[in-house]
């Protein structure tokens, strides 16, 4: 079906046209043959099949259209600030010949900007679930003024643990009743369904099953190979393939940031994205991996949450997921809108276990490839090397071992150990300790020393220190009166084998 088919506004069309649609993608289809006669409907769909235009062309419709929606506003809501950003661009696009005003909402930046748009008025609100409930809260954005609301990929809402504020801006917003309100996610799990059930108006359900695009369009192949030898087949296939560009994946930061180091050690421009990367920063990456600039990515899967990359040549699974869901989010990258891809797997025995549970979901045994000797690369990684780009992006906290030392400074230079009498020592209270704690004024000058109040234990005879030896050691010990004892500050051990010896027998 094609867009002039849909009878869409005039001024609509003219936005579709610059965006270069002509004709519907099949979740569009069955989409808009509910939700432009204002049915709600819930919506499993695949990353890059075309859901953000089948929302965005309903919203305008009904906003431009409709007299039951004019001079009111639509709500979008998704999981990440890059996401947000990618359905604002679109929106402007889709919109650009029409009088509605589209503005995002994210955290991680100031609120400036933000609310001067909200000062000049806007139309479709896209917006990160937290910034929405801040500007809720301080009025300036009312609930009561959505008549449409949008929720974009929902089952990875839940897993960022957005569900509670999720159920709470539904149940501020207009009834179900009074309101168009459509659900996208690429699984219809329980939750999901019941959030549908609950919040919404007998929404149509429509299922676009993701397996045919997994199954058809993405040449799969998977390569069992031990943990120590990963990145070396990783650059034999990197070498091999030689791709446009690839995004990598791994299952924790720690390695995310090690792979990249790897990587850039072997002379790939090669950058990552992970979770609590600065805002800022993580904008920078991700437009550098749009455009071109950058070639290799590494990821973690919550950090690659609503990452969108056009024509993607390669995606690696250097970890296998341990969630079987995430297999197909993270290859689905790299067949979006209908097109090809390839997708490698790396399964070492650390993450083989959930292999079978990924085959299983996507209804196939993925291929196997055994990797020749010439197939694995020489990995000129070095640890210094990874510890210094580790040091030099920042991921690491070197000021933790310096704020240690500080506080260990703050005891007092002179520390004794006291020892009490038999019937105290079965206890073994740990030693006490006489804390200076130091400051200055402004101009440097000490101020008057504040010692601990507690008073020091009186110090046990020699001769009840030979007996607790001698019945906790089982041994008889007799003073070696040849050494001289330092008047230096030893510790307790090396005093006991200074000051005594062990009389065999």
């Amino acid at each position: 079906m094609k867009f002039i088919e849909l009878g869409l506004d005039e001024k609509l069309l003219k936005g579709i046209e610059s965006a270069g649609f002509k004709d519907c993608t099949e979740v569009q289809e069955e989409t808009f043959k509910h939700s432009l006669k204002g049915k709600d409907v819930l919506v499993q769909s695949q990353t890059g099949t075309g859901k953000t235009a089948a929302f965005l062309i309903t919203i305008f419709q009904m906003l431009l259209a409709r007299d039951d929606f004019k001079n009111r506003k639509a709500l979008i809501l998704a999981p990440t600030r890059e996401l947000v950003l990618q359905i604002e661009k679109e929106s402007k696009i889709l919109g650009t010949f029409t009088d509605l005003k589209t503005a995002s909402f994210f955290g991680g930046i100031g609120y400036d900007k933000q609310e001067e748009a909200l000062r000049e008025g806007v139309d479709i609100v896209i917006a990160t679930p937290g910034r929405l409930l801040d500007f809720a809260q301080s009025g300036k954005i009312l609930f009561s003024d959505f008549s449409i609301l949008v929720i974009d990929e929902a089952d990875r809402m839940f897993d960022m643990g957005f569900y509670p504020d999720i159920k709470m801006i539904l149940r501020k917003l207009p009834p179900s009743s009074r309101r168009l309100s459509m659900l996208f996610s690429a699984t219809l799990s329980t939750r999901v369904k019941n959030l549908a059930w609950e919040f919404m108006n007998e929404a149509i359900e429509i299922n676009m099953s993701g397996d045919q695009i997994t199954v058809d369009k993405i040449r799969q192949t998977l390569y069992h190979i031990g943990t120590n030898e990963k990145m070396k087949l990783l650059l034999g296939l990197l070498k091999k393939h030689n791709p446009g560009n690839v995004l990598i994946f791994a299952n924790t930061k720690h390695e995310v940031v090690r792979i990249a180091a790897s990587l850039t050690a072997n002379g790939y421009n090669c950058n990552y994205i992970i979770g609590d990367l600065p805002q800022k920063k993580r904008m920078r990456i991700i437009e550098d991996i749009k455009s071109g600039k950058l070639k290799y990515l590494v990821a973690t899967d919550v950090a690659a949450r609503g990452l969108h990359i056009d024509d993607l040549d390669l995606v690696v699974n250097y970890d296998l997921p341990e969630d079987y869901e995430n297999y197909v989010h993270r290859i689905g990258r790299t067949a979006r809108a209908g097109k090809s891809g390839l997708a490698i797997t790396l399964a070492c025995e650390k993450y083989v276990y959930s292999l079978p549970y990924i085959e299983s979901y996507i209804k196939m045994k993925i291929p196997v490839e055994w990797p020749e000797d010439d197939l694995l690369a020489e990995d000129l990684t070095t640890d210094e090397f990874v510890k210094n780009f580790i040091s030099r992006s920042k991921s690491a906290s070197p000021k933790r071992a310096d704020t240690a030392k500080k506080k260990t400074k703050a005891i007092a230079k002179k520390e004794k150990t006291y020892i009490q009498d038999e019937k105290s020592q079965k206890s073994r209270p740990a030693a006490k300790k006489d804390i200076i704690k130091k400051t200055t004024k402004s101009k440097g000058t000490p101020v008057a020393k504040k010692q601990s109040s507690q008073k020091p234990i009186k110090k046990a005879s020699l001769d009840d220190r030979m007996k607790y030896y001698q019945e906790k050691y089982g041994e008889t010990f007799v003073v070696n009166k040849e050494i001289i004892p330092e008047k230096k500050k030893t510790s307790l051990i090396d005093k006991i084998f200074s000051i005594f010896k062990i009389k065999k027998g």
